[in-house]
């Protein structure tokens, strides 16, 4: 067993050189967090409460993806262009006021309307808080900075799933009221303590042009990363929308989920900050592959899932798998990332995870309506199979170490300076 000295030594170790700017970003991100409801209870809002069918309810969060999915792209360009903290302060608040107007429409039409445009400002949040955890946290302490990050989210969600869970059964319209107040705060947290992060250049019009949307796309490498990031970010979709509602058709309660869904933020919260130190060096390419496959597998065996009890052992397998997988991969983007393009590749990244919110929803109501539940987690081990043979075979293309994916992009951001630098010269002495 190790000694407490050990013990605070490591925690010494994880918590300290990070720059006080990340702080209140990772403050920000807890807070947020902590006030979580919509993305959880939306499925069992609408069938439950409401009274729809599944499909109605995957068709809802399906357009609150596609929300994103337009502001994924949005959002990382604007993170680029107008800055980080811009960005941050008008999709904070734009999600506040989105998600309390949830709370009170009613019709059918309204509710999908507005849950488009909750998706929409929410997630144009996201390239901006990656770009500027980037661009403040030095390249060797990044995996451990995203690693904390994530444990943020994840010990908020472990307080606000359980208690949201018992507030649903009272209302569903102080969830949303909660959330949208949790967001204000978050903005106010960045408008008071978070500066401008985004690198400068001397001439910006041509550092936009030497990064923009277009290069993201040609890069091969890049691209197949966001590929199966879609794959795997379908999978863990699941948690918040295929097991609601097959929990709510077995005849379990919004408090029966809440507790079962828990038990991910509980182990992220316990093991993420130990299990990231073990992984924090090691080659990422393994460590995807492992974890997609554990992620399939894991959702696979909920087919096997009776009580609430065992519902909660399947989330304890997909949750080691999420807890090896969102540090290593969001670092790995980092590092693939040219400097002054991390919006924009941030921005194509999250879209992967967009995009996978839009088809999750719909596929696996339409999947539980015609098939039954049993047939989802069957798909979810697929999946999980054809992943990780895909990070089998694109991690040949990919560096082996975080510290060498760092190396390779400075490399590659000092010579596009270079060609910059150039065509300013040009400028002047044509």
């Amino acid at each position: 067993m190790p000694s407490i000295a050990s013990l605070r030594r490591a925690g010494r170790e994880t918590l300290s050189g990070l720059p006080r700017e990340f702080w209140w970003l990772w403050t920000s991100t807890l807070v947020n967090r902590l006030g979580a409801f919509v993305a959880t209870f939306m499925a069992l809002y609408l069938t439950l409460d409401r009274g729809y069918s599944a499909s109605y309810a995957g068709l809802v969060v399906s357009l609150h993806g596609l929300g994103g999915v337009v502001s994924s792209l949005v959002g990382g360009v604007m993170a680029d262009r107008i800055g980080r903290r811009p960005t941050l302060l008008l999709a904070q608040s734009s999600t506040a006021l989105s998600v309390a107007l949830l709370g009170f429409v009613t019709d059918p039409v309204a509710i999908a309307g507005v849950a488009f445009l909750v998706g929409a400002a929410s997630n144009a949040s996201r390239p901006a808080v990656q770009a500027m955890m980037a661009d403040i946290v030095r390249p060797e302490d990044r995996v451990r900075a995203f690693s904390l990050n994530y444990w943020a989210i994840n010990l908020g969600f472990a307080v606000s799933a359980t208690g949201a869970g018992f507030i649903a059964e009272v209302s569903y319209r102080a969830g949303f009221l909660i959330e949208a107040g949790m967001t204000l705060v978050c903005a106010v947290v960045v408008f008071l303590k978070l500066p401008e992060s985004r690198p400068g250049r001397a001439d910006k019009a041509v550092a936009e042009e030497s990064v923009g949307l277009g290069t993201v796309l040609r890069d091969s490498r890049f691209m197949g990363v966001v590929g199966l990031s879609f794959l795997v970010a379908f999978i863990f979709q699941q948690g918040s929308i295929g097991l609601p509602v097959a929990m709510g058709a077995a005849g379990f309660s919004p408090a029966d989920y809440g507790m079962a869904i828990a038990v991910n933020g509980v182990l992220i919260v316990v093991l993420q900050i130990p299990v990231t130190r073990f992984i924090e060096h090691r080659d990422p390419r393994r460590l995807l592959v492992v974890s997609s496959v554990l992620a399939g597998y894991g959702f696979g065996l909920t087919a096997f899932a009776g009580s609430v009890g065992v519902f909660a052992l399947t989330v304890c397998v997909w949750t080691l798998a999420e807890i090896v997988n969102a540090p290593t991969q969001t670092g790995l983007v980092v590092a693939l990332s040219p400097t002054h393009g991390r919006g924009r590749y941030q921005g194509m990244y999250t879209l992967s995870w967009a995009v996978a919110s839009l088809v999750a929803p719909m596929t696996s109501g339409f999947v539980i309506d015609r098939f039954g539940a049993e047939w989802l987690w069957g798909m979810c081990a697929v999946v999980g199979t054809a992943a990780g043979a895909g990070y089998a075979v694109l991690m040949r293309r990919l560096p082996q170490t975080p510290a060498e994916a760092a190396t390779e992009t400075a490399a590659e951001t000092a010579a596009d300076d270079r060609a910059v630098g150039r065509e300013q010269e040009s400028r002047v002495h044509p």
